[in-house]
């Protein structure tokens, strides 16, 4: 009898326990006993695991929920780390790591796995793909993208009838910190110019303030509203800060908004005080589930508007934040197919092939039909990396998605409202 230990990292998704049950119910009919890592790798030091099976909870009861059955975790394993999880696994006779994640979690298996093979023991480490970032590389796309994608284009779409009904300025504060594959997904439910979103921004191209809240009004002033999306990793004209600097840096005027500059001076001593914003072990600056980057910028359209208009317009602002990862109500089909397929090709690749990797989901798109495969790639090719969206996909004036980008997402989110 084989034994796998499989375990989740990073953000939840809807999708995630999709993939877990395809690698416990692959592994299972190919005699290998699997057990689940409470928290991923914490769970490995901690000795925290639970004998999972396709028939029995909680595989069995959530498979088909969001969020991560087992649990997650950000922490990024060292030399030491592996060493003792190496003795944890001796101990319970573990062959075969299954680890369900992004960008950080391959980075994470990239490193078990080479300190492994330094340490001399028996491991086959296998990355499955996971991140509604969609941004692995040599993926076409990844496992709960869709899902959360569908979500952003049917939120955005009832958005726009809100602001159809009350007219006004509406900007809604996507995920994404580098790449914006979910702020682009925000336009796929857009059938004519008037449809919101108006205008949409990505982290791939950086943006001056002047010219965010110039291209606000010159929409405002043709149709009386306009409906933003942007990316919370929106950056500024230097390409290096976050577009919300200027507001630290004390670039926007104080009056009428001095309660809110208050808020902002007085979070940025809350940070200093406590070491400086808060980072995970990857190094990565929490920008989601804050609400600061909505707030500031919808000051600074009032700010815009009253200058301008000399009436500072109706400006409302909502960050979608975590929201976008673990809806319950509706999952992509495509997103739910494919989940389950990479958990059973990471064990197919490991019982068949005398190697480690990463699994890739690979995509053919002609005539109109979509077709997806899983490959086997070096983890080393995945591990740490992101994939930006591409040039073509970004319209030339850097606010809103081409039609290439429309004909990519649309197998994977299904049929949307019209």
């Amino acid at each position: 009898m084989k034994r796998a230990i499989v375990a989740m990292g990073g953000g939840p998704t809807r999708v995630i326990n999709r993939s877990l049950f395809g690698v416990v119910d692959e592994a299972t009919k190919n005699g290998i006993d699997v057990l689940g890592a409470r928290h991923g790798f914490a769970g490995f030091l901690k000795e925290q695991f639970l004998p999972l099976t396709p028939s029995t909870p909680p595989v069995a009861t959530l498979q088909n929920l969001p969020g991560a059955m087992i649990g997650s975790t950000r922490m990024k394993p060292n030399a030491q780390d592996c060493v003792k999880a190496f003795d944890v696994f001796k101990k319970h006779g573990i062959n075969y790591l299954f680890y369900i994640g992004g960008n950080d979690t391959a980075e994470a298996t990239s490193i078990i796995n080479r300190e492994a093979k330094s340490a001399g023991y028996e491991l086959r480490c296998f990355h499955v793909p996971k991140t509604i970032d969609n941004d692995l590389v040599e993926n076409d796309h990844c496992p709960g993208y869709g899902s959360a994608a569908r979500y952003v284009a049917q939120a955005v779409l009832g958005d726009d009838m809100d602001v159809r009904s009350l007219p006004g300025i509406k900007i809604d504060i996507i995920m994404g910190r580098h790449a914006g594959w979910l702020v682009a997904a925000s336009a796929l439910c857009r059938r004519a110019d008037e449809d919101g979103p108006h205008l949409v921004y990505f982290p791939e191209r950086a943006k001056s303030l002047a010219d965010l809240l110039g291209d606000i009004l010159k929409v405002y002033d043709k149709y009386g509203r306009c409906q933003v999306a942007i990316s919370e990793g929106l950056l500024g004209p230097d390409s290096v800060d976050f577009i919300s600097s200027p507001f630290v840096r004390g670039e926007l005027q104080k009056a009428p908004f001095t309660p809110l500059i208050g808020m902002i001076e007085t979070l940025g001593k809350v940070e200093e005080a406590s070491g400086g914003a808060k980072k995970d072990t990857f190094g990565h600056i929490q920008l989601s589930g804050t609400g600061t980057l909505a707030d500031l910028l919808a000051a600074a359209v009032k700010i815009a508007t009253f200058k301008s208009l000399g009436k500072a317009a109706r400006c409302r602002a909502d960050t979608f934040g975590y929201l976008q990862r673990c809806y319950a109500g509706d999952a992509s089909p495509v997103d739910v197919k494919e989940a389950e397929m990479v958990g059973r090709k990471a064990v197919q690749f490991a019982v068949k092939k005398d190697t480690d990797g990463s699994v890739a989901l690979k995509a053919e798109r002609s005539g109109g039909k979509y077709r997806a495969r899983a490959e086997l790639v070096a983890l080393e090719a995945v591990a740490g990396k992101e994939r930006f969206l591409p040039t073509d996909f970004i319209n030339a004036e850097g606010n809103g998605v081409t039609e290439a980008f429309v004909e990519y997402a649309r197998p994977l989110v299904g049929p949307l409202p019209r």
